[in-house]
C-alpha cells in the first residue's frame, strides 16, 4: 500500500515518526506471532493486515512466527492452517517463517544468565501456593520462602529441571522483580514450568518450556523486530516485556498496543470457538458460520473484502464492538463489482407456457455483470417449461405484491412477458404444484411494443436444462449482538443459522463452476461453491444476502451531515 493511500492512525504515525528520527536505523520490521493452538479468526485478520501492512508501507519486513511454547495445546495441523490463512489473506512472509521453539536453547541460556545475575530463582511452591502468594489488585504479594536461594542452588535445580528429574508442578523458574509491585505481572512472574509433554517440533528433547511472556519478547529481540504490535490486553504486560530485555541488555523492540477487533453477533475467544467445535454446534473449524478465516473462506468471503474491512475500521486505542453488517457490506461491495450474475431457483415452482412451441429452445443473451461490461454476456436456454421461485407466485396476492398471480402479467428476466391463466394443485394437499401461463412473443428481451409495463421482473431457469443443486442458507450464529455477555453463550445460538435446501435448480452455465467460485444469484444474494461439491452434484453456500443494512446506515449518516 502506498503511504499516501492509507487512512491515518496512531500506529502509522508513531512508526512514521520513528523512521523520520532514524530510530532502529530507520528500519521497520514487524511480525505476526500466533500461538498454533487454534485456527485464525477475523480478529487475527486485523493483526495480520496491520503487521504486514505497516511493514510494506514503510519498505520493511514482516515475519511469521509461531509462538509455540505450550506443547499440550499446539499441533502441526494448526501451523499449516495458519500458514494457509495468511497466504489466502494475501500476505507473504518470504523466507521469514520462524518458531519460538527454534530459540529454546538460546532462551534457556538467557534464563541461566538471569539466574547468575540474581534476577531469577527456582521456586518450589505449588501452583496453588504461588497464586495465593501473588496477592490481589489491592494487596501486595508475599515473597516465596525459596526466593533467596543461592545462585549455585538455583543453577543446579534449573539444570535438573531440564534433565527431567522432577514432576510437573514441583518447581518453576521465576523472575525476581517485586512482589509488592502495583502491576501484578511484575510480581515474580513464572519464566519456566515443567511439562512432560512431547512438543510437536522438538519431540521429547525438552520437558521445561518457557512461558509466553518470557519467550515472546526475546523472540522479538532475536529476530530484530523494531515494532512489536499487539492488542490491548498486553498493555499491562509491557513493563515485563521491557524488564526482561533491559536486564539481559539485548535488542529492545518497541511494543505498541491497539484495540482488538470485537464483532457483533460473534465470539472470538479461542476457548469458545473450540467449545463450538467440540460440542458439535458447528461442523468444524471451517464451518461457514464460524468467524475463522477458514470458515469465512468456505462461506465465500473474498480476502480483498476482509482487507478492506480491516482498513476501514482503522486502528484505535480503545476497545469497541464493530457492527457485523459493516463486514457484510464490504463483502457485498467487492462481490458486486466482480461476481458474475446467474439465475438460480431455490424453491422451484413449475411453469408451463401453453402457447410456446413444444420442443423449441431459444438462446437468450444475459449480462454477466452490469458493473463491469468487460465481463461480457452469456447464453441462457429458454423453453416451454420453466421454474420460478415459489415465493414469486401468490394465488391471493396481498396488497403491494406485484409478482405473479392469476390473471397477472410479469416480465421474465432477459426473456418475455408472461401471464398466469391457470393454477394446478395437488388434489390431496391443495398445494400449488404448477402454473399454466401464456407468453407474449413480441416482448422478447424488452418492453411490450404497445408500451405496457410489467411491475415485476422474475428470475427463472429452463426445466429441461437446469442443473440440480443443494443450497445452504447461512445466517448469523447467535441471536444476540453480544453473546460474550451471556453466562452461557451456547444458550443464545441461533437454531436457524443453517437451512439446507435440496432440489434447487441453477442455470446450465454453472456446470463448470469450481470450488470457491462466487456468484450473485439474481435477486437472491451472493453464493459460493462449497468443497462438498463432487460427482456433478453442486453445493452452494450463501455468502451474504443482497440486503445491505450498513449501506442504509451510511446513507442516513451522510444525509444527516448535509
Amino acid at each position: 500500500m502506498d503511504r499516501s493511500e492509507g487512512t491515518g492512525h496512531f500506529i502509522r504515525d508513531l512508526i512514521a515518526e520513528d523512521v523520520k528520527k532514524g530510530t532502529f536505523g530507520g528500519r521497520v520490521h514487524t511480525r505476526f506471532p500466533p500461538e498454533p493452538n487454534g485456527y485464525l479468526h477475523i480478529g487475527h485478520a486485523k493483526a495480520i493486515c496491520l503487521n504486514f501492512g505497516m511493514a510494506a508501507e514503510f519498505g520493511g519486513l514482516c515475519n511469521l512466527r509461531m509462538d509455540d511454547t505450550n506443547p499440550s495445546k499446539e499441533s502441526e495441523e494448526y501451523v499449516e492452517a495458519i500458514k494457509r490463512d495468511v497466504r489466502w489473506l494475501g500476505f507473504d512472509w518470504g523466507d521469514r517463517l520462524y518458531y519460538a521453539s527454534d530459540y529454546f536453547e538460546q532462551l534457556y541460556d538467557y534464563a541461566v544468565q538471569l539466574i547468575k545475575a540474581g534476577k531469577a530463582y527456582v521456586d518450589s511452591l505449588s501452583p496453588e501456593e504461588i497464586r495465593a502468594y501473588r496477592g490481589t489488585l489491592t494487596e501486595p504479594g508475599k515473597e516465596s520462602p525459596y526466593r533467596n536461594r543461592s545462585v549455585a542452588e538455583n543453577l543446579e535445580l534449573f539444570a535438573r529441571m531440564r534433565a527431567g528429574e522432577f514432576a510437573e508442578g514441583s518447581h518453576v523458574l521465576r523472575a525476581k522483580i517485586d512482589m509488592a509491585a502495583g502491576n501484578i505481572n511484575l510480581r515474580d512472574p513464572v519464566m519456566y514450568r515443567i511439562l512432560h509433554v512431547p512438543h510437536y517440533r522438538t519431540g521429547t528433547k525438552w520437558c521445561i518450556y518457557p512461558t509466553y511472556d518470557f519467550a515472546h519478547c526475546l523472540s522479538d529481540s532475536i529476530e530484530g523486530i523494531t515494532h512489536s504490535l499487539c492488542t490491548l490486553e498486553f498493555e499491562d504486560h509491557r513493563p515485563l516485556y521491557d524488564w526482561f530485555l533491559e536486564q539481559l541488555g539485548v535488542h529492545h523492540p518497541k511494543q505498541i498496543e491497539f484495540a482488538r477487533l470485537n464483532l457483533s453477533y460473534t465470539v472470538l475467544s479461542k476457548r469458545k470457538l473450540l467449545t463450538l467445535v467440540r460440542e458439535g454446534h458447528v461442523r468444524g473449524w471451517d464451518d461457514p458460520r464460524m468467524p475463522t478465516l477458514s470458515g469465512l473462506r468456505r462461506r465465500g468471503y473474498p480476502p480483498e473484502a476482509i482487507r478492506a474491512f480491516c482498513e476501514r475500521i482503522g486502528v484505535a486505542k480503545r476497545n469497541s464492538v464493530v457492527d457485523i453488517s459493516l463486514l457484510e457490506h464490504c463483502v457485498r461491495e467487492h462481490l458486486n463489482r466482480c461476481a458474475p450474475r446467474v439465475m438460480a431457483v431455490l424453491r422451484p415452482l413449475r411453469v408451463v407456457l401453453l402457447n410456446y412451441p413444444e420442443g423449441q429452445v431459444e438462446e437468450l443473451e444475459a449480462i454477466n455483470n452490469p458493473e463491469d461490461p468487460a465481463m461480457g454476456t452469456r447464453k441462457v436456454p429458454f423453453s416451454r417449461v420453466l421454474y420460478i421461485e415459489r415465493d414469486d407466485f401468490r394465488e391471493q396476492p396481498p396488497p403491494k405484491y406485484y409478482r405473479l398471480a392469476p390473471g397477472r402479467e410479469v416480465r421474465l428476466r432477459y426473456a418475455y412477458f408472461i401471464t398466469c391463466v391457470d393454477v394446478v394443485k395437488d388434489p390431496q394437499s391443495g398445494e400449488v404444484v404448477e402454473l399454466h401461463c401464456t407468453y407474449d412473443p413480441a416482448t422478447r428481451g424488452g418492453d411490450a411494443p404497445d408500451g405496457r409495463k410489467a411491475k415485476a421482473t422474475l428470475h427463472w431457469v429452463s426445466a429441461a436444462h437446469a442443473l440440480e443443486a443443494e443450497v445452504r442458507l447461512y445466517d448469523r450464529l447467535f441471536l444476540v449482538p453480544n453473546p460474550d455477555e451471556e453466562s452461557d453463550f451456547t444458550a443464545v445460538l441461533n437454531p436457524k443459522s443453517l437451512e439446507v435446501l435440496r432440489g434447487c435448480r441453477v442455470e446450465p452455465s454453472l456446470a463448470q463452476a469450481a470450488v470457491g467460485d462466487r456468484y450473485q444469484f439474481e435477486r437472491l444474494g451472493y453464493f459460493c461453491v462449497d468443497p462438498d461439491s463432487r460427482d456433478g452434484q453442486l453445493v452452494f453456500n450463501r455468502t451474504v444476502t443482497l440486503r445491505d443494512t450498513w449501506a442504509k446506515i451510511e446513507k442516513k449518516l451522510q444525509e444527516g451531515q448535509e
